[in-house]
């Protein structure tokens, strides 16, 4: 298994939990992002600078994922994609993105969007914080130990 971790938006928080993860389990993982993004020092970790753009960082994840792979990411439609190839997708707030969910996430965001776009003002997510930390440890230790060998 390879982990992905789509970095452009990855919060400071999870970033010790990551590479401790990485570090005990010897990981294979690629960070991706459009700027230069630390997680760490790890001979596991290849860092991957991609061009600016809509999706591109999305487009290079995509591409070299797959089948068994985790892919780490707030980003709904790269995990719908990601799902579709028989990955994994788990978010930074620890929902980890299933066939039996996924869409249900992408009709609410792609709902959330439209209002957005007819002007109504939403209140957005809830700020980060250590609760969110503490769900994403879970479910991403529980992840790994089910699919690390």
């Amino acid at each position: 298994m390879t982990l992905f971790i789509d970095a452009d938006a990855f919060p400071n928080l999870l970033k010790p939990i990551v590479l401790r993860s990485i570090e005990r389990l010897s990981i294979s993982t690629k960070v991706v992002s459009n700027k230069k993004i630390n997680i760490g020092k790890s001979k596991y970790i290849e860092y991957i600078i991609v061009s600016l753009g809509a999706d591109v960082a999305d487009n290079h994840i995509v591409e070299l994922c797959k089948d068994g792979d985790l892919v780490i990411t707030a980003d709904i439609p790269l995990a719908d994609r990601i799902i579709s190839k028989n990955a994994h997708a788990i978010d930074h707030r620890g929902e980890l993105y299933s066939v039996d969910n996924i869409k249900q996430h992408l009709a609410m965001r792609n709902l959330m969007e439209s209002i957005r776009e007819s002007g109504e003002i939403t209140s957005g997510p809830k700020a980060f914080g250590q609760k969110d930390v503490h769900a994403f440890a879970n479910q991403f230790n529980a992840f790994l130990a089910k699919h690390i060998k």
